[in-house]
Protein backbone atom coordinates (compact mmCIF):
# COMPACT_ATOMS: atom_id res chain seq x y z
CA UNK A 1 0.00 0.00 0.00
CA UNK A 2 1.05 3.55 -0.50
CA UNK A 3 -0.03 7.00 0.56
CA UNK A 4 -0.17 10.19 -1.51
CA UNK A 5 0.32 13.65 -0.02
CA UNK A 6 -0.51 16.83 -1.93
CA UNK A 7 1.06 19.96 -0.42
CA UNK A 8 -0.52 23.19 -1.66
CA UNK A 9 0.41 26.72 -0.73
CA UNK A 10 -2.58 29.06 -0.82
CA UNK A 11 -3.05 31.16 -3.96
CA UNK A 12 -1.83 34.78 -4.24
CA UNK A 13 -3.38 36.94 -1.53
CA UNK A 14 -4.50 40.55 -1.72
CA UNK A 15 -2.39 43.15 0.06
CA UNK A 16 -4.55 46.15 -0.96
CA UNK A 17 -5.58 46.84 2.64
CA UNK A 18 -2.36 46.93 4.71
CA UNK A 19 -4.37 47.28 7.92
CA UNK A 20 -6.30 44.07 7.40
CA UNK A 21 -5.38 41.25 9.80
CA UNK A 22 -3.29 38.58 8.08
CA UNK A 23 -5.75 35.80 8.92
CA UNK A 24 -8.56 37.70 7.14
CA UNK A 25 -6.71 38.49 3.88
CA UNK A 26 -8.54 37.32 0.78
CA UNK A 27 -7.21 36.30 -2.63
CA UNK A 28 -5.98 38.72 -5.25
CA UNK A 29 -7.37 38.45 -8.80
CA UNK A 30 -4.30 36.43 -9.81
CA UNK A 31 -4.95 34.00 -6.95
CA UNK A 32 -8.56 33.56 -8.06
CA UNK A 33 -7.28 32.67 -11.55
CA UNK A 34 -4.47 30.36 -10.37
CA UNK A 35 -6.29 28.11 -7.87
CA UNK A 36 -8.69 26.48 -10.35
CA UNK A 37 -5.87 26.01 -12.88
CA UNK A 38 -3.75 24.12 -10.34
CA UNK A 39 -6.77 22.01 -9.30
CA UNK A 40 -7.50 21.14 -12.92
CA UNK A 41 -3.84 20.14 -13.45
CA UNK A 42 -3.99 17.90 -10.38
CA UNK A 43 -7.20 16.26 -11.62
CA UNK A 44 -5.78 15.66 -15.11
CA UNK A 45 -2.87 13.76 -13.53
CA UNK A 46 -5.15 11.77 -11.21
CA UNK A 47 -4.13 13.55 -8.01
CA UNK A 48 -7.52 14.26 -6.44
CA UNK A 49 -7.52 14.11 -2.64
CA UNK A 50 -9.94 12.06 -0.55
CA UNK A 51 -9.37 14.49 2.33
CA UNK A 52 -8.25 18.12 2.44
CA UNK A 53 -6.73 19.57 5.60
CA UNK A 54 -7.07 23.32 5.18
CA UNK A 55 -5.94 26.22 7.32
CA UNK A 56 -8.91 28.28 8.48
CA UNK A 57 -7.47 31.55 7.09
CA UNK A 58 -9.61 33.36 4.50
CA UNK A 59 -7.07 32.90 1.68
CA UNK A 60 -6.70 29.13 2.19
CA UNK A 61 -10.46 28.66 2.41
CA UNK A 62 -10.91 30.64 -0.81
CA UNK A 63 -8.15 28.68 -2.53
CA UNK A 64 -9.94 25.44 -1.64
CA UNK A 65 -13.36 26.77 -2.69
CA UNK A 66 -11.95 27.58 -6.15
CA UNK A 67 -10.31 24.16 -6.46
CA UNK A 68 -13.27 21.98 -5.49
CA UNK A 69 -15.31 22.47 -8.71
CA UNK A 70 -12.33 21.24 -10.77
CA UNK A 71 -12.19 17.85 -9.05
CA UNK A 72 -14.44 15.00 -10.21
CA UNK A 73 -15.28 13.94 -6.65
CA UNK A 74 -15.62 16.17 -3.63
CA UNK A 75 -13.13 15.33 -0.87
CA UNK A 76 -13.91 15.48 2.81
CA UNK A 77 -12.69 18.84 4.14
CA UNK A 78 -11.39 19.73 7.58
CA UNK A 79 -10.71 23.41 8.29
CA UNK A 80 -8.00 23.32 10.94
CA UNK A 81 -7.13 26.50 12.89
CA UNK A 82 -3.83 24.89 13.97
CA UNK A 83 -2.65 24.85 10.32
CA UNK A 84 -2.60 28.65 10.14
CA UNK A 85 1.09 29.57 9.76
CA UNK A 86 1.99 26.14 11.14
CA UNK A 87 5.57 24.83 11.12
CA UNK A 88 6.27 21.48 9.43
CA UNK A 89 6.02 19.51 12.68
CA UNK A 90 2.48 20.80 13.30
CA UNK A 91 1.46 19.97 9.73
CA UNK A 92 2.86 16.44 10.18
CA UNK A 93 1.14 16.00 13.54
CA UNK A 94 -2.22 16.86 11.99
CA UNK A 95 -1.55 14.56 9.04
CA UNK A 96 -0.47 11.71 11.33
CA UNK A 97 -3.98 11.46 12.78
CA UNK A 98 -5.64 10.84 9.39
CA UNK A 99 -6.75 7.59 7.78
CA UNK A 100 -7.44 8.68 4.17
CA UNK A 101 -4.89 7.37 1.64
CA UNK A 102 -4.71 10.54 -0.50
CA UNK A 103 -4.54 13.76 1.53
CA UNK A 104 -4.03 17.38 0.52
CA UNK A 105 -2.86 20.09 2.91
CA UNK A 106 -3.54 23.72 2.00
CA UNK A 107 -1.47 25.99 4.20
CA UNK A 108 1.10 28.79 4.34
CA UNK A 109 4.78 29.44 3.87
CA UNK A 110 7.27 28.95 5.29
CA UNK A 111 5.76 25.78 6.81
CA UNK A 112 4.24 24.17 3.72
CA UNK A 113 7.35 24.79 1.59
CA UNK A 114 9.67 23.52 4.31
CA UNK A 115 7.56 20.40 4.71
CA UNK A 116 7.76 19.71 0.96
CA UNK A 117 11.55 20.09 1.07
CA UNK A 118 11.85 17.96 4.23
CA UNK A 119 9.77 15.11 2.82
CA UNK A 120 11.16 14.96 -0.72
CA UNK A 121 13.74 12.19 -1.20
CA UNK A 122 15.04 14.23 -4.12
CA UNK A 123 13.94 17.79 -4.81
CA UNK A 124 12.36 18.27 -8.22
CA UNK A 125 14.60 20.08 -10.74
CA UNK A 126 12.47 23.20 -10.67
CA UNK A 127 13.97 26.64 -9.95
CA UNK A 128 11.02 27.65 -7.74
CA UNK A 129 10.80 24.57 -5.50
CA UNK A 130 12.93 26.05 -2.71
CA UNK A 131 10.97 29.31 -2.41
CA UNK A 132 7.57 27.61 -2.90
CA UNK A 133 5.60 30.49 -4.43
CA UNK A 134 1.87 30.98 -4.00
CA UNK A 135 -0.25 28.10 -5.32
CA UNK A 136 2.81 25.84 -5.64
CA UNK A 137 1.92 22.17 -5.33
CA UNK A 138 4.01 19.08 -4.61
CA UNK A 139 2.66 15.54 -4.88
CA UNK A 140 4.58 12.98 -2.81
CA UNK A 141 4.22 9.19 -2.75
CA UNK A 142 5.11 7.14 0.33
CA UNK A 143 5.48 3.35 0.51
CA UNK A 144 3.95 3.07 3.97
CA UNK A 145 0.51 2.24 5.35
CA UNK A 146 0.18 4.92 8.01
CA UNK A 147 0.78 8.66 7.93
CA UNK A 148 2.61 8.54 11.25
CA UNK A 149 5.26 6.35 9.54
CA UNK A 150 6.21 8.70 6.69
CA UNK A 151 9.78 9.95 6.47
CA UNK A 152 10.78 10.79 2.90
CA UNK A 153 8.81 10.19 -0.26
CA UNK A 154 9.12 10.26 -4.01
CA UNK A 155 8.10 13.51 -5.69
CA UNK A 156 5.48 12.43 -8.23
CA UNK A 157 4.76 15.98 -9.43
CA UNK A 158 5.53 19.63 -8.76
CA UNK A 159 4.07 22.70 -10.43
CA UNK A 160 3.45 26.39 -10.00
CA UNK A 161 0.77 28.34 -11.87
CA UNK A 162 3.31 29.89 -14.25
CA UNK A 163 4.07 26.36 -15.55
CA UNK A 164 0.49 25.81 -16.71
Amino acid sequence: MSLELILIRHAKSDWADPGQPDHARHLAPRGRRDAPRIAEWLAQDGHVPELVLCSDAARTRETLALMLPEWPAAPRVLHEPMLYNAPPRQLLATLGRQSARRVAIIAHNPGIGRLAADLAETAPPHPRFQDYPTCAVTVLDFDVDDWSAIRRGRVAAFAIPADL
